[in-house]
């Protein structure tokens, strides 16, 4: 009698199924594998994406590259269901047609058909609420568990990164570590999607980038045992709106720092809140204070909210709290801190947050440290998660 590790083994190899292609169920978080499952004379075809609708024996999916791709399912498809986070199908529920609904994310194998159909042999489903739940729950371990900043240093022989939070008054330095387990993701080119991050290298990291960790702290509470960081390389703006062109969705900046004109480009990804002016005077304020401001608890009338738990404000969390704001609501003239990827034209940036009512932070005689502000809040998630954090 076959052993039940052999049967799910040899089911894992006949669905043709690997530990990444599971992940890219949930979010295509790992490299494109579809080349290992084809050879040219072969008429396999390999599909991933999203369920976009359900109609008798066939399935439209949108694929993770974009295209639509009609799935035809026989009385003989293997169909699976799987949560978020397996690893492998040995808890895998069989599911029929009726299981499946828009939204619904699949990994289909099978035959290549006529039209670019896929005659299906294999279906792996992950339900939709399953993967909003594991969502949430990811979002809530980085924000209780997550620190972000500027990368001062990077120790490749150590696989330690350095890094600086907080305001210049009130900067800390934190040692991440890394280990063979921890995951390492870069900010894809030209994304601004947190959730678009591919996998990276330590040695790929470098100062200056902003990295996001989330892990265990040490009994040294200036380090960090990371079990999974993003970084990436992005540019700081602060400046105030020279012009704005609905029309393409940009607008241009006259940049403070390096008196230069941005082009900045903006994408329904793309963050764009306003602070209130009593939290724009508060921070502004804050950046003039010495480091000892506020010492003992006793703060002024205006000044900035209290610290948690003793320590200093973080104002990373209270901008992801400010309200958001749109293009249309924009003036020229306005005062704006910008986080962007840097472009494939000269002048040209896609903005991953827009801070604007900034003119008192933009006051300050220090506008370098005021542009970097914004710097740890991109990390922190994707544009329509970025209220729930």
């Amino acid at each position: 009698m076959t052993s039940p590790k052999r049967f799910h083994r040899a089911l894992l190899v006949g669905l043709g199924l690997s530990v990444c292609c599971l992940l890219q169920i949930a979010g295509a978080r790992c490299l494109p594998i579809d080349g290992a499952a084809q050879s040219p004379a072969s008429s396999q075809a390999r599909a991933v994406g999203t369920v976009k609708a359900v109609s008798g024996d066939k399935i439209t999916l949108g694929t993770d590259s974009g295209a639509e791709v009609n799935v035809l399912v026989q009385d003989s498809t293997r169909m699976l269901r799987v949560a978020p986070g397996q690893k492998d199908l040995k808890d895998a529920a069989p599911i029929s047609m009726q299981d499946v609904h828009a939204g619904d994310r699949i990994v289909v194998r099978g035959n290549a058909a006529s039209g670019g159909a896929v005659q299906a042999t294999s279906i792996i489903l992950m339900k939709q609420v399953d993967i909003a739940a594991k969502r949430q729950q990811e979002r809530e371990d980085w924000q209780k568990h997550g620190v972000g900043g500027l990368v001062s240093a990077v120790d490749p022989a150590a696989s330690t990164v350095t890094i600086s939070t907080g305001t210049p008054a009130a900067k800390k330095i934190i040692l991440i570590k890394i280990s063979p387990s921890t995951i390492i993701r870069r900010y894809a080119p030209d994304s601004v999607k947190f959730d678009d991050a591919i996998p990276g290298k330590l040695v790929e990291i470098k100062a200056g980038d902003q990295l996001r960790a989330r892990g265990s702290s040490t009994v040294n509470p200036d380090e960090m045992n990371a079990e999974e960081i993003v970084s990436g390389t992005f540019r700081n703006i602060a400046g105030t709106v020279s012009s704005i062109n609905p029309g393409d969705s940009s607008i241009k900046v006259a940049d403070l720092i390096s008196k230069q004109p941005v082009v900045v480009n903006l994408t329904s990804d793309s963050q764009l809140r306003k602070l209130p002016p009593m939290i724009a005077q508060r921070i502004a304020q804050r950046l003039r204070a010495p480091t000892s401001a506020n010492a003992g608890g006793q703060g002024a009338a205006g000044s900035p909210p209290p610290p948690r738990n003793g320590g200093e404000p973080d104002l990373q969390q209270i901008l992801q709290r400010v309200p958001a704001t749109t293009l249309t609501a924009l003036q020229k003239g306005d005062a704006v801190m910008i986080v962007a990827t840097e472009g494939k034209e000269p002048g040209q940036v896609t903005a991953i947050s827009l801070l604007s009512g900034v003119e008192p932070i933009l006051a300050s005689p220090n506008q370098s440290a005021a542009s970097t502000l914004l710097s740890p809040w991109n990390l922190g998630t994707n544009a329509a998660d970025a209220g729930t954090q």
